[in-house]
């Protein structure tokens, strides 16, 4: 599946970047093969546009905000959040700016510290609801903001998979002597999908600390959410009664390109463990699948007879078909004769 020729997948909303780094001015990003203009308004909430200006092209990331407007590095053009041009420093004033002048202007919203986008005006789906968020005494971890070669959809299959802990994760939390998997509850949703599983996992002397557990073996009460298509989070509680929460998102910069968007929600405190300890345990965890998902494919096919399969890789076979079924819906095939009538 090369993401970019799925108009599908753009009524769905991206994290695209922290909306911190938009402080500083005007920010590029690549989503779906759409190159944006991110900023902020006046009123501190941010605006996408396509970073190309309508008179000769130049990339409107290169400007400046000024009065709550992206500014053209070229010419000074300047557009607000809708798009239209609001002042052309060529045009004397009184005169009318013409309504042509425009850029194409993109959803746009910021959540959990993220500034979101999302490509059509007519999404299939909210923005994620994560309750723990919205609980006081908890606290969010931003953890990872960076790019990986592949396919968002195998990182989705790789967050449900049970069976890889054993062999990927043998030095951070896998049980080596207990390669077969966990079993799952799994429930399908319309777009969607949950997972239930308790996961026996060995804690290190680090992550006993993180987690105040003095036991390097434990379980983990596992509830998996997947947001169509390529967002999910995964909590897991201990028998201690801690709560750790991770989101994780693979943005879909192009066909060959993830923007891995991750945070982490617990209900501890710093002084129970560092978000510094906290970030380095899920760091090598994350870089154990990384070195693993880059070596795969990147145009993973969502025909679920294309490449073979276990018991195990239930939640992956759903995210699939459901994906093919999105394709089929919500597009015409380009082969496909298209009948007019008189």
């Amino acid at each position: 599946m090369l993401v970019t020729q799925h108009p599908v997948l753009r009524r769905f909303w991206y994290p695209v970047m922290p909306i911190a780094d938009l402080a500083n001015g005007p920010q590029s990003f690549t989503l779906l093969g759409e190159p944006l203009v991110l900023w902020l308004t006046e009123d501190g909430k941010p605006a996408a546009l396509r970073d190309r200006c309508c008179h000769r092209s130049a990339k409107l990331s290169m400007g400046i905000v000024q009065n709550g407007c992206v500014r053209c590095p070229y010419h000074g053009w300047s557009y607000n959040a809708d798009g239209s041009c609001t002042n052309v420093p060529q045009i004397d004033a009184g005169v009318a700016i013409p309504k042509t002048y425009r850029v194409e202007a993109f959803q746009c919203a910021e959540r959990y510290g993220y500034v979101w986008v999302c490509l059509s005006e007519d999404p299939l789906l909210p923005l994620p609801e994560i309750p723990e968020a919205e609980v006081t005494e908890n606290r969010l971890i931003p953890q990872f903001y960076e790019l990986w070669q592949c396919s968002g959809l195998r990182v989705m299959e790789n967050s449900f998979d049970n069976a890889h802990f054993s062999i990927v994760h043998a030095e951070s939390f896998g049980v080596t002597e207990q390669p077969k998997p966990a079993r799952s509850e799994i429930v399908p949703l319309e777009l969607g999908l949950k997972v239930y599983a308790t996961v026996p996992v060995v804690n290190p002397l680090t992550q006993q600390k993180n987690l105040n557990i003095p036991d390097s073996l434990t379980v983990r009460e596992v509830e998996s959410t997947w947001y169509v298509p390529f967002s999910r989070t995964l909590k897991i509680t201990y028998p201690n009664g801690l709560m750790h929460l991770i989101f994780t998102a693979a943005t879909p910069v192009s066909d060959r390109t993830s923007q891995i968007v991750q945070f982490c929600i617990r209900n501890d405190s710093e002084a129970d463990a560092s978000a510094e300890s906290i970030i380095a345990f899920d760091r090598q965890v994350v870089n154990e699948d990384k070195l693993v998902l880059e070596s795969t494919d990147y145009d993973t096919p969502v025909d679920v007879s294309c490449e073979q399969h276990m018991p195990s890789d239930q939640p992956g076979i759903i995210m699939r078909r459901q994906l093919a079924a999105l394709i089929k819906t919500h597009e015409v095939q380009k082969d496909e004769p298209v009948l007019v009538t008189m």
